[in-house]
């Protein structure tokens, strides 16, 4: 059937279109309200030797259910230069409102120095904040045959500069699971499957405050 100009066909086909043009727009916004969450990490967050989904990131944005987009950039094996060498890229690409950075621990296992790491740690703090980013810190430490000195060196790293920007810290991302055999995969360094729920739930503490400074409802996403 042809529709004339002022019928009521013609009429309820543009009521319809305006409804969804504005539905439409409303997704769009309630999208771009959702803060992105940017994570920057090793073989830890990158969930080595498991299933991807398995990791604790992707727990997070299941956790999150849809209410924050997660961006998991980790690589298994980065260093802090790695990671701060490839972050300029990331922070125009995504934008993010909360940069999680989990690195050092390779440069720990490499033996090299801990000013070295410290001195790119500090510079993707600055970089993510001069890009109105909040920074959560993710400390991890090394095998005890690496030497008590190097070790309070190297975890001394990520206190200080949690003291220095005024910074959240999650002190050891592997806490109560590093000594647990049974929840480590069988190098010793690399966590498995069973224990990314802890090791989520050591982030949270730190991070939901980030995220209802964000503007985002918890009430749901603890669960």
């Amino acid at each position: 059937m042809k529709a004339f100009p002022g019928c009521p066909l013609r009429r309820g086909l543009g009521r319809l279109a305006i409804v969804a043009l504005l539905l439409l727009a409303a997704a769009a916004a309630a999208a771009s309200e959702r803060p992105t969450l940017l994570v920057m990490g090793d073989s830890l967050s990158a969930a080595y030797g498991i299933e991807r989904q398995e990791g604790w990131v992707s727990l997070l944005a299941a956790r999150l259910d849809g209410k924050a987009e997660v961006v998991n950039a980790s690589i298994s094996g980065e260093t802090s230069s790695g990671g701060a060498g490839r972050l300029p890229e990331l922070l125009g690409q995504h934008a993010p409102d909360i940069v999680l950075l989990e690195l050092g621990g390779n440069d720990g296992l490499r033996g090299l120095p801990p000013g070295q790491f410290e001195a790119n740690l500090a510079g993707m703090i600055e970089a993510s904040r001069e890009a109105g980013a909040a920074v959560l810190l993710l400390g991890i430490d090394i095998p005890p045959n690496y030497g008590q000195a190097y070790r309070d060196a190297f975890t001394g790293v990520y206190h200080r500069l949690a003291d220095e920007y005024d910074l959240p810290l999650v002190p050891f991302l592997l806490e109560g699971v590093a000594l647990d055999e049974t929840l480590m995969q069988d190098d010793g360094i690399h966590p498995t499957a069973a224990a990314q729920p802890i090791i989520l739930d050591n982030v949270w503490p730190e991070l939901a405050p980030l995220l209802e400074d964000n503007g985002m409802a918890l009430a749901e996403a603890q669960d």
